[in-house]
């Protein structure tokens, strides 16, 4: 074995400053979340997917020759081919565009409903966290209630009730949709409350919507996110159930529950207008919940390595 002797060696000569320099950039926690994200090849894979089938829904209507209305007669259930690319429905309307229509309507209604139950869940929970005690008794109770009533059996109610349209549906989803989200985010405000900037926020007078809007949300954001990424998979099968069950959009909107619906009527024999748009939900299903998962991890302190 070589012996090894002090002359090999050479001290480094530092100064006090270059020993103590940051050799790294610094990484914010968005950014080191974003890097984390990118490694997780299920979460970029249903990222590639929402992106794909975004440019679908607001591109395909466009670039093809056919309305999503228009009907074309002796041309009923066709197979997919070189004049309609994914055939047409029983009415001779081409399915490419409507089943582009149909993601488009799809994709609003469940972002939109979770968007409002995003903004209710957060305002009410944060409130109820932050002031605790008898008030926070009293919304909690509330909640309580709307979470006991089952979610599908009001929404159902309510859609017989009122007038069809985009607008019903919404509204009908976040009655009591928001419930989920304020639990969530309450619990959170417990935790952070009691923190040392908090408290610092309190002693300089800042008043209890500063602290909540300025320094108790924006801490839940990771929380929130996964969560609102969570509820948009559960609203887009909701919104698909209703119009499949026939309490969904009216004709000649088109969604991905009436497209659906429609095609369950011919499935022996037309297999294709069914087996298209439900292979549509299950994608759109399976890639909320890749990027859901994928943000859980990346958001999540105690999950780094």
């Amino acid at each position: 074995m070589m012996d090894i002797k002090p002359q090999q060696f050479n001290p480094v000569m530092l100064g006090s400053a270059e020993g103590e320099a940051i050799t790294r950039p610094p990484v914010g926690y968005w950014q080191d979340a974003w890097m984390r994200f990118r490694k997780n090849k299920l979460a970029m894979t249903g990222l590639i997917v929402l992106a794909v089938m975004t440019l679908f829904a607001v591109l395909g209507p466009l670039i093809s020759a056919w309305d999503y209305r228009s009907y074309e007669f002796g041309h009923a259930n066709e197979f997919p081919n070189a004049r309609h690319w994914l055939g047409t429905d029983y009415l001779g309307r081409d399915m490419f565009t409507r089943l582009g229509q149909g993601t488009r309507i799809s994709v609003y209604i469940a972002i939109m409903s979770a968007l409002i139950n995003l903004a209710i869940g957060v305002t009410y929970g944060g409130i109820s966290g932050y002031f605790g005690g008898a008030v926070d008794d009293v919304m909690m109770r509330t909640v309580d209630i709307l979470i006991g009533i089952p979610y599908l059996l009001i929404v159902i109610i309510l859609l017989t009730v009122m007038e069809p349209g985009l607008t019903s549906i919404i509204v009908a989803m976040t009655i009591t949709g928001w419930a989920g989200m304020a639990r969530l985010v309450r619990g959170q405000i417990l935790q952070l409350r009691e923190m040392e900037y908090v408290l610092a926020a309190r002693l300089v007078g800042a008043s209890p919507r500063r602290i909540i809007a300025r320094h108790l949300i924006p801490n839940t954001m990771g929380v929130i996110l996964v969560s609102l990424t969570a509820n948009i998979p559960g609203a887009i099968f909701t919104e698909a159930f209703l119009s499949f069950i026939g309490l969904g959009v009216r004709t000649p909107l088109a969604s991905l529950g009436t497209l659906a619906n429609e095609g369950y009527q011919t499935l022996l024999v037309y297999p294709h207008n069914l087996v298209i748009p439900g292979v549509f939900i299950s994608f759109l299903i399976m890639a909320f919940n890749f990027v859901g998962d994928g943000l859980r991890d990346a958001l999540d302190p105690r999950l780094r390595q």
